[in-house]
């Protein structure tokens, strides 16, 4: 319990941060489904939006824009799931992928890219892949 409480108390600034009452509670949803399906990460904020560390590296960030919000998982885990980021329907970067506001959650999709960042970057000892 106190993890999550903690996950909540580090995203609220960000969260409250967000104007529009839908999408803050989108965003919210997606942090705590994360915290909740993940409890050994940690939460922080860096760069101004919530990530979520293990063992001091980066696993994944999220950012809230107008039309969606942004899931950064390093470009290794974007290229690795690039084909099922885009059958999902999500437009995808180098370093991100989006989810309009309106489209649902894949979190089939995002388990599978937090799980495989977490056991590639197991043994990593640097905040990002090198």
């Amino acid at each position: 319990m106190h993890d999550k409480i903690k996950a909540a108390e580090v995203f609220e600034k960000y969260l409250s941060r967000i104007e529009n009452e839908t999408h803050r509670v989108r965003m919210r949803e997606v942090l705590e489904w994360t915290k909740t399906r993940f409890p050994g990460l940690e939460p922080k904020i860096a760069w101004n939006q919530p990530v979520f560390t293990d063992h001091g590296t980066f696993i994944i960030g999220f950012s809230a824009a107008k039309q969606h919000f942004s899931v950064a998982p390093e470009p290794a885990a974007i290229r690795k799931f690039s084909r099922e980021i885009q059958a999902s329907g999500y437009s995808q970067g180098t370093n991100l992928f989006r989810i309009r506001w309106e489209e649902p959650v894949d979190y089939a999709l995002l388990e599978r890219i937090i799980e495989y960042n977490r056991q590639d970057k197991a043994d990593c000892s640097a905040f990002w892949r090198k």
